[in-house]
């Protein structure tokens, strides 16, 4: 299975190497690994800093934005680089350090057992309120994950997180164009998946919630997913 880990960066200079520093060592070292930091126009020394270490990655790359476009975006371009590669599995793996470069391996063997996409719950072992986890976006995330799973008919405990694996069928019903550019597009990906009756997923995942800059606001955010169950109820993200 070729494996393909994109690193969607806005700001990330002084996460991106601790990120890549916990990628588990048997994942450094597959033959087939390609890394991708996708650096989101930032202003800070994100690009410089990749640059530098790909210097002793081999597997890594860099494509810079002139201009912040973002996240969703970002991810996009992810996907389609991993398309291009003919990837078999795909990762979206955070350059800010919230999500666990250690989960990797689980996220791999459930897309091995027969998942099409895997996502990495912050809920499923109650880790979230542990981890840091603001109570409001605690209570509010529960809320909408509850909605979420009426609508889209999936047992899943956190739509929200941006730690996800794509297996080859997911790559192939998600399009190279079109999506949303925001925070948005983790649920969206989700949605159009099970639009396409793709078997979808999820681990438990540990929750890290530090003095990273969150990009992501609140309240036009759950706008944004209301957005998305409407687009599915209307059958428009088949």
């Amino acid at each position: 299975m070729s494996l393909c880990i994109y690193l969607p960066a806005y700001q990330a200079e002084k996460t991106l190497a601790g990120v890549l520093a916990r990628i588990p060592a048997q994942i450094l070292a597959r033959p087939d690994l390609r890394l991708l930091v996708v650096d989101d126009g930032s202003r800070d020394g994100t690009a410089a800093l990749a640059t530098s270490l790909a210097r002793s990655l081999p597997a890594l790359e860099l494509h810079s934005f002139p201009a912040n476009q973002g996240y969703g975006a970002a991810a996009a371009h992810g996907l389609a680089w991993a398309r291009r590669l003919g990837a078999r599995a795909a990762i979206c793996l955070h350059a800010d350090g919230q999500y666990p470069p250690e989960a990797i391996p689980a996220l791999l063997e459930r897309l091995e057992s027969g998942l099409d996409l895997v996502q990495g719950s912050r809920h499923r072992e109650g880790t979230a309120l542990r981890g840091g986890m603001p109570l409001y976006k605690w209570a509010a995330g529960h809320a909408l994950s509850a909605l979420e799973r009426r609508v889209l008919g999936l047992d899943l405990t956190d739509f929200h997180s941006g730690l996800l694996a794509f297996g080859p069928r997911a790559l192939e019903v998600l399009p190279e164009s079109g999506m949303s550019t925001s925070f948005d597009f983790d649920l969206e990906a989700i949605a159009r998946c099970r639009a396409a009756d793709l078997r979808i997923g999820e681990i438990g995942i540990p929750t890290r919630y530090a003095d990273e800059e969150s990009h992501l606001r609140s309240i036009p955010y759950g706008w944004a997913c209301l957005r998305v169950l409407r687009r599915y109820l209307r059958e428009e993200l088949a």
